[in-house]
Parts: structure tokens; sequence; C-alpha cells
């Protein structure tokens, strides 16, 4: 008997490792394992810690695993999700742009999960109805590009804290389900959904529920055909008489108030679409004289005696380079829509003068006092620099304020690289791209030194926040905005808090400019719009992550933008230069990465 317990003891010891969870670094390795292409990921190797070597895709928050993203690497074959089980630290998945097909995979197995991105895959057919029932934690879903098939999963609209969801580009059927949640990016476009879209979701943009031909009802522009019930038609007649009385009671007060609130009124200016960047369009003046009205002289004098006064009303100038104007000058200018970003709307003012300028209206800018507001901007006036775009005037109410800079032609960074295929585009050669990052270095180092206590002295740091000059020299706009703007306003749109340092460390710091710089020259060199910036909610290309396995693989010739390479091919050891520098700028670990000073000064050491 004593021999039979024996066994039994010996065989227990022997199964005991099995049963024992994998250190991540053998979870990773059983992942790898799945693919059918595992050679993709030669940096991942067996007695090494995937936190403190470079392990491709691998991102991690204290010492633990948080992030898998595994993009563009043309991954194919199974996911092991057993293996992915044993990492009890992560938090976000991503296999975008890469070969998987067949069912999605069970990630409903990782209970703790916040992010799921499957974007630009093969994966196919139904997705369970309560899929996503255990999931609790899920924040952002992607699933676009696959072909995905079946109702969306009702399990969906359980999820409390969902702020993103894209299903666009598959053959989802059936009806759309109504999701109360808070949802920041919603795309559902380019499916074969039927029936009316719930009201709730009338809030959306139509472009989030466009080609699918038998979707009806706001915010599309199809009504859906019904036919009301006797019961409901008298009910319908008395709401439009009480509608009829009310418009009739709100007619007057807008006539009796309209006088009080023309001035507001003059700037409630509605923008062409929901787009977060700035768009600059240039629409030529028939007027290029330089001047100042009659209006603007009165009013400039009107403020001067006042030293600045602050009645309601007033357009305190901060900086008189480009000469004096007021309110009533804005007012009668030609005004342009530029867009909508995310600290406000703006759009573009021809005045009889000459002078074009852009007017931003900035909301949730009430975190300092009115006395500490009117310094701030007195003080950004004073800011002299040729790579700094200084404002000139600006408006003070307690709910918004307008902030009023010089109008440049050829609009943002973004639109010459990204949006515009005419001239301005064919101009961006090797000189003028090499140029244009070392003006930005140049701009960062000067707000360095002039708010040198700061944690952010730009802070919102992205191409769209780059106008450029007739010469291509490069102005930096919506900096050191960070000390006004209301905490949870700014961690929802400012750049610096969709940064590696505020996600995984929820701090921004001097280096967090630093991380911001990089994105922008790969940006540059690479051509590739970064999905960092995430301005429509969707697309773009994860430049970080696509430059650092490139380099991995020493394959970092094949980054450079293709427009470039094929111009300058002499000059390609500098582009290499300046995209090596850009990867030092954007180490997901701060302390890894450059500080400013440096950054700058190995910018201006690569030459043409």
């Amino acid at each position: 008997m004593a021999a039979v317990h024996l066994f039994f003891f010996l065989l227990l010891l022997s199964l005991l490792p099995l049963s024992l969870p994998l250190t991540d670094n053998q979870a990773l390795l059983a992942l790898k394992k799945s693919f059918s292409n595992p050679q993709t990921l030669p940096s991942w190797i067996p007695d090494q810690n995937p936190c403190s070597a470079r392990w491709v895709g691998v991102i991690c928050l204290n010492n633990g695993i948080s992030s898998i993203h595994l993009t563009d690497l043309s991954l194919s074959g199974s996911i092991d999700i057993e293996a992915l089980s044993q990492i009890p630290s992560l938090r976000s998945i991503s296999f975008v742009n890469n070969s998987f097909s067949g069912p999605i995979p069970p990630f409903n197995k990782l209970g703790v999960l916040k992010a799921l991105y499957l974007t630009n895959n093969q994966f196919s057919g139904p997705i369970p109805s309560d899929f996503f029932s255990q999931l609790a934690s899920l924040k952002k879903i992607w699933l676009s590009y696959n072909k995905f098939t079946g109702p969306i999963p009702e399990s969906i609209t359980n999820l409390r804290f969902l702020s993103e969801l894209h299903l666009e580009n598959n053959q989802f059927s059936g009806r759309v389900p109504e999701l109360k949640q808070d949802i920041k990016s919603l795309d559902m476009s380019h499916n074969n959904l039927q029936g009316q879209i719930p009201s709730s979701m009338s809030r959306f943009d139509p472009k989030s529920f466009s080609e699918n031909k038998e979707l009806c009802g706001k915010p599309l522009a199809i009504e859906c055909e019904s036919e009301p019930k006797a019961s409901e038609s008298t009910g319908w007649g008395l709401k439009v008489v009480i509608l009829i009385f009310i418009a009739a009671v709100l007619a007057g007060a807008f006539v009796i108030m309209r006088s009080k609130r023309q001035r507001d009124d003059d700037f409630s200016v509605m923008s062409r679409d929901n787009a977060e960047e700035v768009v600059q369009v240039h629409v030529p003046s028939t007027n290029h004289s330089r001047g100042t009205s009659e209006g603007s002289k009165k009013e400039s004098s009107t403020t001067s005696k006042k030293g600045g006064s602050r009645s309601i009303g007033d357009l305190v100038m901060v900086n008189d380079e480009r000469g004096t104007f007021g309110l009533p000058d804005l007012m009668k200018a030609a005004a342009e829509v530029l867009g909508n970003g995310g600290l406000g709307s703006a759009y573009k003012a021809a005045m009889a003068s000459g002078l074009s300028v852009v007017v931003k209206r900035m909301r949730e800018m009430n975190k300092v006092s009115r006395d500490i507001f009117d310094a701030e901007m007195r003080r950004f006036g004073r800011l002299r620099n040729p790579n700094i775009l200084t404002p000139l005037a600006y408006h003070y109410r307690k709910e918004e304020k307008l902030f009023v800079t010089e109008y440049m032609p050829k609009g943002s960074l973004l639109y010459v690289l990204h949006g515009d295929r005419g001239s301005n585009h064919s101009d961006l050669n090797w000189p003028i791209r090499l140029k244009i990052v070392k003006g930005i270095a140049r701009g960062l180092g000067f707000l360095y030194k002039e708010f040198p206590n700061e944690d952010l002295p730009h802070g919102n740091l992205k191409s769209s926040n780059v106008l450029l000059a007739e010469n291509y020299e490069p102005l930096l706009g919506d900096f050191a905005f960070h000390p006004l703007i209301n905490h949870n306003y700014a961690v929802q749109t400012m750049f610096a808090y969709k940064t590696p340092d505020y996600v995984s460390y929820q701090r921004v710091t001097q280096k967090t400019d630093v991380y911001c710089l990089g994105i922008i020259v790969l940006e540059i060199i690479t051509g590739k719009f970064p999905s960092q910036y995430h301005s429509n909610g969707k697309g773009g290309t994860d430049v970080v992550q696509w430059v650092f396995t490139a380099i991995s693989d020493r394959r970092e010739a094949e980054l450079i933008d293709p427009e470039l390479k094929s111009s300058h091919s002499n000059s390609l050891n500098q582009m290499l230069q300046l995209l090596q520098i850009g990867a030092a700028c954007t180490e997901s670990n701060p302390d890894q990465r450059l500080n400013m000073k440096e950054a700058i000064r190995r910018i201006e050491e690569v030459q043409v």
C-alpha cells in the first residue's frame, strides 16, 4: 500500500510543473510559436526578461507586460489565447495590419483586457452574442476591415466603460444595438446593417453609419417609413401646436435679446465637419494693402487709454506688429471656417485692412483667474522667435476665449504632408523637410528657455499645430496652454496626454514634449500619418512601433518616404541619421528617452 502511495506521490510531482503558471517570457514564446511565421519576431528569445530587453511589440509598466502591439508584421496562423491568459498584467492587445483569418479568437478569456485592436486582418464569421460579457473593463474595440458577419454582439451594450467602437468595413447585418455609453469614437459604416438607428445614437456623425443601404433615421438623411397609430395621431397634433407656441415665444425672446448678443452671434460659426485637426484653406484676398481701418484705430485708442480695458466686448491687443484691430473689424471680416480642433473651433477672418487672421474659440480655459490669464496672454504676446507663432490679441469671456493669430497661407504641416497633393506637397524635398525639423527643434528650444519651470513648455505639439510660412519656415502654435486649461479637458484634448508618459505612467514632464517631437520627426521622414494622432478616430500608421521593428530588423532604409529616396538618394545616410533621432525621442520609457537639449543638438548636426 505504501508503494502505491509513493507511486502516486511521484506521479503528482512529475505533473506539478505543468500546472504552474508560465513566466512572461514563456508565455510570449508560446504565443510566438502559435504564429505560422514566428521568424518575424527575432528579438523574442528565451532566458530574457521582456521588460528589460527590447522585445518588439512588448510594452511594460512597473516591470509587468501591459500591452502587446504586434502591428504591420504580416503575422498569420493562430493566436495562443491560453498563453496570453498567463500574463496577468496584460491590458491592451493589437494585431493591426496582419494576415490572421478564421473566427475571432477567444479573447473573452482575458477578463481584464481594456483595449482590443484587430483592424485590417481577415477574421470572418459571426461573433457570439455574449462574446463581450466577460470583458467588463473593455474600453476600446477595433474590429474594422475584416470579414465579420452576423449581428453586432448584444453584449457590447453592457460594456460600461466603452469609449471607442470601430466595426467599419465588415459584413455585419441586423439592427444597430442601442449604445448608451459615453462613446467618443464610433464607426459602423460599410456593413449590411438594417432598420432604424436608435434615437440615442443620433448624436454621432452621419459618416459613422454610411454605406449601410438599409439603415434609416438620424443622423442619416434617410427617413424611416412608419405608419403612426390613430391614437398617436391626436397626440402628435397636440405636440405640433405646443411646438408652434414655444417657437413663437422663443422668436419673441430672440428679437429682444438679439442686440445684447450680437457680438457673440458674430462668432457663432459652425464647422464644416468634426475633424479633430485644424486644416487651413487659403482663399486669396482681393486687398493685399497693409494698414489699419478707422474702426481699428478707435478700438485700439480706447483700449490703450484704459490700459487694456477688460469690459466684455474688448479685444485685448498683445502684439501690434501686424497693426491694431478690434472686434468690429473681426465682425465685418469675411469669415471662412477652418475646422474644429480639440481645444476649440477656428476660422479665418480676412479684414478690410488686408490682414488675415485665424480666430480660435477656446473652451475650458478657466483654470486660472482672469488677471493671471491676462498676464499669460501678454507674456505670450512678447515672445519673438522666427519659429514661434506669437498671438496678436485675445478676447475674454468666462465661457470661452477668443485667441487671434496671424494667418499662414500654406497652412499646417499636417495639411501639406498628408492633405495637399499640389505644389506645396511637391516642394517637400529633403532640404525643406530638414529645414522644417530644425525649425521645430529651434522653436522648442526657445520655449524651453522661456518656460523653464513648466512641465510642458509646449504640451500640444503635433503637425497640425505647426504652421508653415511662405518659405516653409515652421512656426509653433498652441503652445504653453497647459497651465490654463482645466485638467480633465487637457487630458481629453492635448496630445501630451496621449503619450506613453501619461497612458502608462500617469504623468507628464518636459520629456513628454520630446516624445511629441519624435513623432513629428518620424512623420516627416516616413511621410506616414501617425496613428498616435487619431485625428479622425481611425487609420494611420503606428510610426513608433513600425520604426522600432524595422530598426531591430535592420530594415531602416525601407522606412524612408519613397518620394525622398527617389529624389535625394545621395542623402540617404543623413535621412537615416534623422530617423534614428526620431526613434531615440520616442522611447516609451521616459528615462531612456533623449532630453530636449540633446535632441536639439543631434538634430542640428544633421546635414543636407
